[in-house]
């Protein structure tokens, strides 16, 4: 009688898998037939009922019903998924022979670029690049830069203020907000030597202005520092962003937060100093402030001005790109123009 189960199962894992031609077909079937329940399995669970003398002729039959039930099963399920691959394979197949599509290359702002021009010439001179909020207090964006209310100063930099309870607060007309907040910063009160890029705000609107544009300001704190100190690190770094040939010419001038204070001027990058029409033919172009940091502003930000000093300057990282790229309007430079920015490719330069 068990035998003959046995015989029967074998002729039925045969004929099993004449017809099958799909995984979920094949995987049915092994559930049926080596499942918790399968045939297989319960055909091996009668062993214990059989006579001992028996039982090892029908463990080998078992034994070769389920061994060719199992390379049946490997075989077809082989067959099976090297036809999906090569379905797939086929489905999806490129011909290589054809032109391929041309991929649009992205481009970095020009404005992206000369930051990271800025901070580069900048750090290699030992400089920290310092990052501060565009949302700041009256007091540090004037009063602890020696610009009290009322300060006939304000009016050039007059600026976007916050309402009702945030009236005491601004967008930054300068970065030198963050020298500011750097000083106080500083714990120890020791020396300092940052650069603070980043958007300022102001109520410009012109082909030269813009109400937002790019600025950079470096500060440095030391004791023993001259103008001879600022006037080193000026014509270095003018040489390095506009060429060796530039010359630099310094200007008195005022500014609240410095004393003294100067304009400082290039040589024209378009006629090297001849006149033109860009510099108004007078060979010169203006492209900085600087000076002596006030003593006033050290010692609001925490520093004993009798043991130390320093310098600051800033200029518009926007006026730079505008000589470096012959950008004539300012205001192309935010007007997310393509085909603007499409023009500083930097295919070339890597």
């Amino acid at each position: 009688m068990y035998n003959e189960k046995v015989n029967d199962l074998l002729k039925e894992v045969k004929e099993l898998f004449k017809d099958v031609n799909t995984k979920k077909e094949l995987e049915d079937i092994k559930n049926n037939y080596m499942g918790k329940n399968g045939k297989i399995t319960e055909l091996q669970k009668l062993i214990k009922e059989i006579p001992n003398e028996e039982k090892r002729d029908f463990g080998m039959k078992v034994n070769e019903v389920k061994d060719l039930f199992n390379n049946e099963y490997n075989k077809l399920f082989e067959s099976i998924n090297l036809k999906e691959i090569n379905d797939l394979l086929e489905s999806e197949r490129i011909d290589i022979t054809l032109p391929s599509k041309k991929i649009k290359r992205g481009t970095l702002h020009p404005m992206t670029r000369i930051e990271e021009e800025f901070e580069d010439i900048f750090s290699s001179m030992g400089y920290t690049v310092y990052d501060g909020p565009e949302i700041e207090s009256d007091e540090n964006c004037f009063q602890k830069l020696n610009i009290p209310k009322g300060h006939p100063a304000r009016d050039a930099q007059d600026t976007f203020y916050l309402k009702d309870e945030y009236e005491k607060f601004l967008i930054r007309s300068q970065t030198s907000t963050a020298q500011v907040r750097a000083m106080e910063e500083n714990k120890e009160k020791g020396p300092l030597r940052i650069v603070c890029p980043g958007k300022v705000y102001r109520r410009d609107e012109d082909a030269t202005h813009s109400h937002q544009f790019m600025q950079i300001e470096g500060l440095v704190i030391d004791k023993d520092i001259s103008m001879a100190d600022l006037k080193g690190t000026l014509e270095l770094f003018c040489k390095k962003i506009l060429g060796e040939k530039t010359k630099v010419r310094f200007r008195p001038s005022y500014f609240p937060f410095t004393e003294p204070s100067v304009e400082v001027d290039v040589t024209c990058f378009k006629c090297g100093g001849k006149g033109c029409n860009l510099c108004k033919q007078t060979g010169w172009i203006e492209v900085l402030g600087a000076g002596m940091v006030h003593p006033n502003v050290l010692e609001m930000c925490g520093y004993d001005s009798k043991k130390y000093q320093g310098f600051a300057f800033g200029t518009g990282m926007d006026r730079f790109a505008m000589f470096k790229y012959g950008i004539p309007d300012i205001r192309t430079i935010y007007g997310n123009d393509i085909r603007f920015l499409n023009q500083f490719d930097r295919k070339d330069e890597d």
